[in-house]
């Protein structure tokens, strides 16, 4: 079970105001007397807090033995404020845009005022949560130590923003979707919507070399079913507003950098190491090559992995041998 944390009525970037607002977290090992072992873990796309306990492992770089994990789930993931679980009249299709740097306030909120941690040794994310990882950085420098965005960008490319698009159509198509307002879930839609998605999270040599039997399944079918059981287990509501969130990701979009992604990425004060899948069909290794270059503390080093996507996500022991590399170095 996650613990909650009350944000009040929480003012978003946009303007609007997420009433009666709260993050869920849950937190592994002990916090040091020194408050210096803290490790935050932001939540990705339609994970909870239990999806990122692959990331972490006694024995493994981040260590419930040696460090304070704060694992918290983002905005709209069905268990922090999302459409699915906010009264109305902000429920459903009328929950609010979120934005990353909402849910890095957010955060920066609990861990100050609530756990007593005032310095983070790392921000370790993947996909969107590397995307937080990054916000992490440039606007929060004076916290954290370093970042490892695994898998994800500081700025979502148009590539990606229209990959995105195809998920979304793939839902709403849906008549049962009903503009979002639905009293049953929209399951066509949601089926479509994991099945595009199977697509492009694993790479095309990871087809071809079956490197799905790796995670006990034994045909392409599987792996359909596995991803419909995945998204059929989410609220499409929650799934849209994740994916605008998503969509708009960007950490020059703020009022203190007005749009500058250059100076935003140069602001990154923090020891990071940024790591694409080197088959990662949307996340790809070109952008983050970019945004290395603005960074005056950063270097690129691209897992060497089939996976795709999946790469970065804990699932795969290889991959996580070599995430676990750049890890112990940023941790030391």
């Amino acid at each position: 079970m996650a613990d909650t944390f009350p944000l009040g009525d929480f003012v978003l970037q946009s303007g609007a105001t997420l009433w009666k607002a709260s993050i869920a977290y849950k937190t592994y090992g002990a916090l040091s007397a020194a408050r210096d072992n803290v490790v935050l873990i932001p939540s990705f796309y339609a994970g909870h807090h239990t999806d990122c306990e692959p990331m972490f492992a006694s024995g493994r770089a981040i260590d419930p033995a040696r460090h304070f994990i704060v694992v918290v789930n983002m905005l709209g993931n069905g268990l922090s404020s999302s459409p699915s679980n906010t009264p109305p009249p902000i429920d459903r299709a009328s929950f609010p845009h979120v934005t990353i740097h909402d849910n890095v306030v957010a955060q920066q909120r609990l861990l100050t005022e609530h756990l007593g941690a005032q310095r983070i040794r790392l921000v370790a994310g993947f996909s969107i949560g590397a995307q937080q990882a990054f916000h992490w950085g440039a606007h929060f420098p004076d916290m954290v130590d370093a970042i490892a965005p695994i898998c994800g960008t500081a700025k979502t490319s148009a590539h990606n923003f229209v990959f995105l698009e195809g998920l979304k159509a793939a839902l709403t198509a849906d008549d049962a979707f009903n503009d979002g307002w639905y009293d049953v879930p929209p399951v066509k839609g949601l089926i479509a919507f994991a099945r595009v998605y199977a697509g492009w999270v694993y790479s095309q040599d990871f087809y071809r070399q079956r490197e799905y039997t790796k995670m006990g399944l034994s045909s392409i079918d599987d792996v359909l079913r596995f991803s419909e059981q995945r998204y059929r287990s989410r609220d499409a509501n929650d799934l849209l507003a994740m994916l605008w969130t998503w969509q708009h990701a960007d950490i020059g979009a703020t009022d203190r950098f007005k749009g500058d992604l250059n100076a935003a990425l140069a602001a990154i004060r923090a020891r990071a190491i940024v790591m694409p899948s080197q088959t990662d069909l949307y996340f790809r290794v070109r952008d983050n090559e970019i945004e290395v270059r603005h960074m005056p503390n950063a270097e690129l080093r691209p897992i060497p992995s089939i996976w795709g996507h999946a790469a970065g996500r804990g699932t795969n022991p290889v991959d996580n041998q070599f995430v676990d590399a750049a890890l112990r170095e940023l941790l030391t």
